[in-house]
């Protein structure tokens, strides 16, 4: 991949956030090389390299950046497979920025910072007999900010869904400064967009939120007006599938979907918003396991057996083909 061109002075911007940040700001060889790849076939050399020391620290680097003109790519363990989390500005959330700020048990939530690691999460959920739905191989090294950015799932998403489905709010900062906190609705079905919210609820609550003062309400009145304005090629192109991941989920913005803004902006890679904090839920560990091995003759008869067996709830299903099978070792 062919560096870009760097359209703002590094030198002078590493300068000012190194005066301003608790944390670094580097752009030597051995930093950048570092930050210059991640689970993708890819390698693009940043321009500079931020570590926050806190959520402070990543609110003023995202600004300070965003007022000069250099793109921000913020990063946590470079999990991602398509060379999301390379070039411009990467700052690196993953070594400071990663407190578990609550765990509720009884309500079968968690409050985390964009850093955490999703295993540091599930080991502490797990003590209380929970754990977080979305699991992705990656997960001892996928941060949960990284995950809301590309709408992670995992093998588990059959049962509890993808990243989205099992966050319930954000906090989250714009390139001026702004902060939005998100809140799921309270009406929201979760994981089915066939269900329909109640409308008069919801679009009592768009008002409200339409009415709210300065850029927060301005952002509000936009989001609501896009989505009027196209509702009919948003409902038409926009299917009820389950798995759907990186990209814009405009359809989260219909008032009968509830008008979920929270859910809207997780899978858009942080163009939109940068997160510096989540409210998550959890859900309960299975109190036993059993695993089904059924055999077919092609990949076209298992597929057809799945609309069968997913009526039982399983927790996953995974298709392997014989080849697969016949080079594992004895």
């Amino acid at each position: 991949m062919t560096r870009h061109s760097t359209a703002f002075d590094v030198e002078s911007l590493a300068r000012r956030l190194t005066s301003v940040l608790r944390g670094t700001a580097r752009h030597d060889p051995g930093t950048k090389a570092l930050y210059s790849t991640d689970a993708s076939n890819y390698r693009l050399v940043p321009d500079l390299v931020v570590v926050p020391a806190d959520v402070d620290d990543l609110v003023a680097a995202v600004c300070i950046a965003a007022e000069v003109g250099a793109p921000v790519v913020v990063r946590g363990g470079g999990t991602s497979m398509a060379g999301n989390v390379l070039g411009g500005v990467v700052v690196d959330v993953s070594r400071h920025v990663n407190r578990i700020l609550d765990l509720d048990p009884a309500g079968r939530t968690a409050v985390v910072e964009p850093g955490v690691v999703l295993t540091d999460l599930t080991a502490a959920a797990a003590r209380h007999g929970l754990t977080f739905g979305a699991d992705p191989s990656s997960a001892s090294r996928a941060t949960l900010g990284g995950m809301i950015a590309n709408n992670a799932c995992g093998a588990h998403s059959v049962a509890w869904g993808t990243t989205a489905d099992n966050l319930m709010g954000l906090e989250t900062l714009l390139s001026d400064g702004s902060r939005l906190d998100l809140t799921v609705p309270a009406a929201d079905t979760g994981r089915d967009l066939t269900v329909q919210a109640t409308d008069a609820g919801t679009r009592r609550r768009m008002a409200e939120l339409a009415a709210r003062p300065g850029r927060e309400g301005e952002l509000h009145r936009a989001m609501q007006d896009l989505a009027q304005r196209n509702a009919l090629a948003i409902g038409r192109r926009f299917s009820g599938l389950k798995r759907r991941i990186s990209g814009y989920a405009l359809d989260r913005l219909l008032p009968e979907h509830g008008y979920d803004v929270a859910r809207f902006l997780c899978g858009t890679e942080g163009t939109l918003a940068t997160t510096l904090r989540a409210t998550v839920g959890l859900v309960p560990l299975p109190a036993a396991k059993a695993l089904l091995v059924l055999g077919f003759r092609d990949s076209f008869s298992a597929a057809e057996c799945v609309p069968h067996v997913l009526p039982h709830q399983p927790l996953t299903m995974e298709s392997i083909n014989d080849e697969l099978v016949r080079r594992l070792p004895d």
